[in-house]
């Protein structure tokens, strides 16, 4: 005797978007929370150039930003300017191999992107590059008229 009014070779063909849709909102969630912790650093507006090309992302890397009111972060760390030099000093110890990259406000004046680039080479690391945003077409096209 069967139960219901299905046969015995009947197959139910209705597709279950359930699991599917639960599988999704938790791919969004698990996105959402991931994202902001992807960008290395503090948001800093970054001053425009020709050639700015991508930085590349691994672990041998570390990020020193400067707000445009002068204060240094070293990822998201926030250090004063008297134990910079020392908070530098103790990073190369462990890892001389780093390579830094600062991150400095474009509305900065040269001298204090400077000096941190000093003190960055004080305590030992040959490695510096400087981020910048590539320039828009506009900006581009206004720069070779």
């Amino acid at each position: 005797m069967q139960a219901g009014n299905q046969g015995a070779g009947e197959v139910k063909s209705d597709i279950n978007v359930t699991p599917l849709v639960d599988v999704c909102l938790v791919l969004l969630i698990i996105f959402m929370v991931v994202t902001p912790m992807l960008q290395k650093g503090v948001n800093i507006t970054l001053p425009p150039a020709l050639a700015a090309e991508k930085k590349p992302d691994s672990a041998n890397t570390l990020t020193v930003s400067i707000t445009k009111d002068n204060r240094i972060f070293i990822e998201r760390d926030p250090v004063s300017k008297d134990g910079f030099l020392a908070a530098m000093q103790e990073i190369h110890e462990r890892s001389p191999e780093k390579t830094i990259y600062v991150k400095a406000d474009k509305f900065l004046k040269y001298g204090d992107v400077k000096e941190v680039m000093l003190q960055v080479n004080q305590a030992g690391f040959e490695r510096v590059g400087l981020l910048t945003e590539p320039k828009s077409e506009a900006e581009t096209k206004a720069v070779k008229h």
